[in-house]
């Protein structure tokens, strides 16, 4: 049975740390970063990227959920809008026997230290902060498993996550 899990929320929230959490407790797995498609150096937001950052996305999910040896794909990316993520269903979701979104939160003054302490450490660009702190109350709607971060270790929302979705 093919499975697509989707973990999204604001920067700072932990979804990378979690869905290694998950991938470690996940038989025929892989798990994928959004981010990695906008890995580009000027970093520039316009139509043509943001197109082409979304269809190269639906490619690599179609791709992996199409590979006989996986079971599972677990993908994350900043999505605060539903359009965004209806775009990257697009195409890719009736692939999946099962689709699973959830949706990472935490309080903002959590977010805050949390991502003051990457800019410190020079892990995120000092804009990442007002940018986590803007989108955090468009994800409070979303017709998606919500789950906080503020009192939960990675390990233990990959858990939580993998009970959910029928792993543990």
């Amino acid at each position: 049975m093919k499975r697509l899990v989707i973990i999204h929320g604001p920067m700072g929230v932990g979804k990378s740390a979690v869905c290694r959490e998950l991938l470690a407790r996940t038989e025929r797995s892989v798990y994928l970063d959004g981010d990695w498609c906008w890995n580009m150096h000027p970093f520039v937001v316009n139509e043509e990227n943001k197109a082409m950052v979304l269809q190269n996305i639906r490619f690599l999910l179609r791709s992996f959920l199409q590979n006989s040896g996986l079971q599972t794909v677990i993908f994350c990316w900043v999505m605060q809008d539903m359009s965004i993520l209806q775009s990257v269903l697009e195409g890719v979701s009736q692939l999946a026997e099962e689709v699973y979104v959830f949706t990472l939160t935490a309080e903002p003054s959590n977010l805050r230290a949390r991502l003051e302490k990457d800019i410190r450490a020079g892990l995120r660009d000092a804009g990442s902060l007002d940018r986590a702190l803007a989108y955090l109350p468009l994800y409070a709607n979303m017709p998606t498993v919500h789950l906080s971060t503020d009192d939960r270790s990675p390990a233990a929302a990959a858990e939580e996550i993998a009970g959910r979705i029928g792993l543990e």
